[in-house]
């Protein structure tokens, strides 16, 4: 049974050993398909591997499926993987621009484009980006996400496919020029002294430059260089103000304060994503442009309708309605007869929400 290894389950056993375009042999007969031989069979671009026919699923056609349920998998075997994939080339182009000054801009693409393709197919970004979220945060893995979020909040803004492609390009390079500070810097974890905040800063030069050198257009050099720009001109390197900040630089400063702060949530309150929307409503008045960050909390907080939650005063239940009054205060279903309004019961918080 010969099946696109994009179709490929867990638990998928080959029949035939498996080599890519130059004959370097991948998987051989009989393996066992995990996630991680789906992002092997990615990275190596195998299109297409033979398989044992699967065995009939209980209720055969007629058996309903969960939307949200199938979504989640197809996430998990797609999306996943991708991720994986670009991190890595991430990194080449990484080590490339901090060796040679400039990295393939054509290899980017490449490893890029085919995941904001697939992008495009998954609605619950709420559980997507929970699902992109890493205990081992680095500048890859921070840059793929801000690239992901960033090109959610153009497509809801209207942007064309093209312009998705080329606000979340942006994102996705945004921190390139990190290559050139100091990794004691990069990674000292105490507070930066004046001098050390200084250079730090220079990231962002640093990025408009490589990214000019790899031959890449001035807009998404324009986005690294002004990322960290702020409308109440506090921002860096050149601080701006509002009318002078490219509006793709806008977008990703957005994404990129939304990642970066669900970073550094507290280990004991690891998904309060709520209080994070709630902080970025509060950076929309003078620090971050209004329009793509209420557009990012419209948009996100209808995906938390039948999440779980867990409250502060111990109680496990599930969101099933936004208050337009409050929103950041949802109804809460904790048992079957038994709602909390956090708009009226001021004292409890949603302290995690889950998968």
């Amino acid at each position: 049974m010969k099946v696109s290894v994009m179709d490929l389950q867990h638990g998928d056993r080959l029949i035939q050993d498996t080599f890519n375009s130059v004959g370097l042999h991948i998987l051989g007969k009989g393996a066992v398909i995990k996630a991680e031989d789906i992002a092997l069979l990615l990275r190596h671009q195998v299109e297409h591997v033979e398989i044992e026919e699967r065995a009939p699923q209980p209720g055969g056609a007629a058996a309903e499926v969960d939307p949200a349920a199938e979504e989640a998998v197809r996430a998990e075997k797609t999306i996943k993987p991708r991720f994986d994939f670009t991190v890595q080339n991430y990194q080449s182009a990484f080590l490339n621009a901090l060796v040679n000054g400039h990295f393939d801009s054509s290899r980017v693409d490449h490893a890029y484009a085919p995941m904001v393709d697939e992008l495009a197919v998954h609605k619950d970004v709420v559980r997507l980006l929970l699902m992109l979220e890493r205990d081992d945060v680095n500048n890859y893995t921070h840059s793929i996400q801000v690239g992901t979020l960033s090109y959610y909040i153009a497509s809801w803004l209207g942007y064309t496919k093209e312009e998705c492609y080329q606000i979340s390009k942006g994102g996705f390079l945004h921190d390139i020029g990190k290559c050139r500070v100091s990794l004691r810097i990069r990674y000292k974890e105490e507070s930066l002294t004046p001098q050390e905040w200084k250079e730090y800063q220079k990231h962002t030069v640093y990025g408009y430059d490589l990214i000019q050198n790899s031959n890449m257009d001035q807009t998404t050099a324009l986005i690294a260089l002004q990322h960290h720009e702020r409308e109440d001109g506090s921002g860096y390197p050149n601080g701006l103000v509002k009318q002078e900040i490219h509006p793709y630089a806008q977008i990703v400063a957005v994404a990129d304060e939304y990642v970066s702060m669900r970073e550094k949530n507290d280990s004991d309150k690891p998904n309060n994503l709520i209080a994070n929307l709630k902080e970025m409503y509060a950076l929309s008045f003078g620090k971050l442009n209004e329009k793509p960050v209420h557009t990012l909390i419209q948009h996100l907080l209808p995906n938390f309708i039948g999440k779980k939650v867990h409250l502060s005063n111990g109680e496990q239940g599930t969101i099933v309605m936004n208050n337009l009054s409050d929103m950041f205060r949802p109804l809460v279903k904790v048992d079957s007869n038994v709602y909390r309004d956090l708009s009226k019961s001021r004292s409890l918080e949603i302290e995690e929400v889950l998968l």
